[in-house]
Parts: structure tokens; C-alpha cells; sequence
């Protein structure tokens, strides 16, 4: 049977190249069938990542069957799975995230859950000397996952490890980090393809607050007024969102690559009380800017409160 080697929802680089890099190592180096599949659509940055060193883009899945092998790689979180996950045969997790809980399994598995910035980062440990049998678009795609992550070592969640191997991966193939990242990031920031809607759940996760749903979407980008420009369509398509996705509220936060801060969109009063009372701020308008924020996972997610 193929392994499926898949991420989260809403896929970024790193739950793009991820999987691509671990179905790999699984195939060549293990010996297990395994192929790369994704839950939604990449995002530009992802697709840009996919052109460059030369992949297909991997399968679009809507679920998993029951009983078939899967790895989940850059999540462990249930909301953001195929609904039938728990009726698959998850052999193993690797990701960098907190543990959410929810997830069952068939029998004992492999789990490696470490606090780097990046999943790719724990599987270039995990392949050991191994690692120096990756080809060039699987090194590429490792590196991509390690710089979007990391937003090129400006993200707090940055650890020596995740610099270490990125630092390796480039010398190895011949690529400056600072203009590769900033091909990346330019990527990323082209956005006008995309509806309202599709820019709400382009990069975007769901938690829960004080008993309320919420859909925390992050738009990482180096052009901020691109999409605070369309701040009033936005916060007008948050109410459908929201309700569609079955969440009380959208929260979007812009995240200015290069001046390191987040404008947080403030479409009613609950959002501003999320606001004030999450990062210690007071919101006068429809738009409020949090200055050093640009991490989801170590700066927006554990500081809210309601």
C-alpha cells in the first residue's frame, strides 16, 4: 500500500514541500511507496517553491479512506485533517506545533514533535547521514520550507538548527539566501488573483478563545498596502467566512515582512476586545498595528484572550 504523506489544510510551503520531501525519503531511501498529496490548494509563494526546482504539484485530496497509510507531517492538529483521519492508519507525525489532541491511532506510531520553526528542520535530523542523498528540488524544497517559515530568520520561532541547515542546504546548492527569500517573498505577496474569501483562508488556522470559534488567518507579505487596500471587502467577507466555516469571527492579521509587524483588521467590537486585551493595545479604528508581531504560533496564538 502507498503511504500518503500529507499536511494541513490551507497549505503554506512548508505543508507543500513537506510532504513532498518526506514521501522522498520514504520511497528512496526506506523503501516505502509513498507519495505526496495536499488538502487544498498552495498558496503563490507554495506554487512559486513548486516551479522553481521542478515539481508537479502533488494531488489535492478532500479525505483519506479508511485504513489506508498516512504520515502527517507540519500538523497535529484535528480541524485542520481530512474528517475520516481517524479511520486511517496514521503511522507516524512529525511537526513543530503544540499538541492539540483529538488524533487516534491503530497502534503505537512514531511521533517527533520539536520547537523549531520548521517541519523540514526535524527531517533533515531524522534522515541522518541519509541527508546527503537528497537530489537538488528535494534540497530546494527543504530550504523553502526552512526560509518561509523562519521569514528568512526574522521570525521569533528561528532556532540554530533551523539556520544550521539552511545555511548547509544553500551552500550546497549554490543559492544566496537573501535574494532567493526575497524571490519567495515576492511570490507570496502577489495576491490579486485571489478572492476576499480565498485571502481569509489562504493562510489560516481555527482555535478557540473563552468558548468562542475563531479562524486566525495570517497573510505574510513585503507589499502590506496591497492587501490593506482591500481591508473593507475583507472584513465585509469575514461575516460569510466565519459562517460557512462554522467559526463566530475571522481574525486577519497582515504581516509586514520587512518591518516586522502585524496590522490586525477590526471589523466589530469583538475583534477589538480580542485586540486590546490580547496585546496590551488601544483600537481607535478599523485597523490597528501591532509592532514585532509576525509569528502565529509564538506571538498571536498564545497571547489571545477574550
Amino acid at each position: 500500500m502507498t503511504i500518503k504523506v500529507l499536511g494541513h489544510k490551507a497549505p503554506d510551503t512548508d505543508s507543500t514541500g513537506s510532504p513532498l520531501i518526506w514521501a522522498w525519503y520514504l520511497s528512496e531511501i526506506k523503501g516505502q511507496p509513498a507519495e505526496a498529496k495536499l488538502l487544498g490548494e498552495p498558496n503563490t509563494e507554495a506554487r512559486f517553491v513548486l516551479n522553481r526546482w521542478g515539481f508537479e504539484q502533488p494531488e489535492i485530496i478532500a479525505d483519506v479512506a479508511p485504513g489506508e497509510d498516512v504520515v502527517i507531517v507540519d500538523t497535529n492538529n484535528l480541524a485542520e485533517l481530512p474528517s475520516r483521519i481517524n479511520e486511517a492508519n496514521v503511522i507516524a507525525i512529525i511537526d513543530h506545533h503544540l499538541l492539540q489532541g483529538g488524533l487516534k491511532t491503530r497502534s503505537p506510531i512514531e511521533i517527533t514533535v520539536r520547537p523549531v520553526a520548521c517541519t523540514a528542520t526535524i527531517m533533515f535530523d531524522l534522515m541522518g547521514e541519509d541527508a546527503a542523498k537528497m537530489p537538488d528540488n528535494i534540497k530546494g524544497a527543504m530550504l523553502s520550507c526552512i526560509l518561509s517559515d523562519t521569514l528568512e530568520f526574522r521570525s521569533p520561532t528561528t532556532t540554530p538548527a533551523d539556520t544550521a541547515v539552511a545555511g548547509r542546504l544553500a551552500a550546497e546548492l549554490d543559492v544566496s539566501i537573501p535574494d532567493y527569500a526575497a524571490e519567495m517573498f515576492a511570490a507570496k505577496s502577489d495576491v490579486s488573483a485571489f478572492s476576499d474569501a480565498e485571502l481569509l483562508r489562504m493562510d489560516s488556522k481555527q482555535y478557540e478563545v473563552a468558548g468562542k470559534k475563531f479562524r486566525v488567518s495570517v497573510l505574510e507579505t513585503t507589499s502590506p498596502g496591497t492587501v490593506l487596500d482591500r481591508k473593507d471587502s475583507l472584513m465585509q467577507a469575514m461575516t460569510g467566512v466565519a459562517e460557512e466555516d462554522g467559526a463566530d469571527q475571522v481574525l486577519l492579521f497582515v504581516v509586514d515582512i520587512l518591518k516586522q509587524e502585524a496590522t490586525l483588521l477590526v471589523p466589530n467590537d469583538l475583534v477589538k476586545a480580542v485586540a486590546e486585551k490580547s496585546f496590551a493595545v488601544t483600537v481607535a479604528g478599523d485597523t490597528v498595528v501591532l509592532p514585532g508581531i509576525v509569528s502565529r504560533k509564538k506571538q498571536i496564538i498564545p497571547n489571545l484572550q477574550l
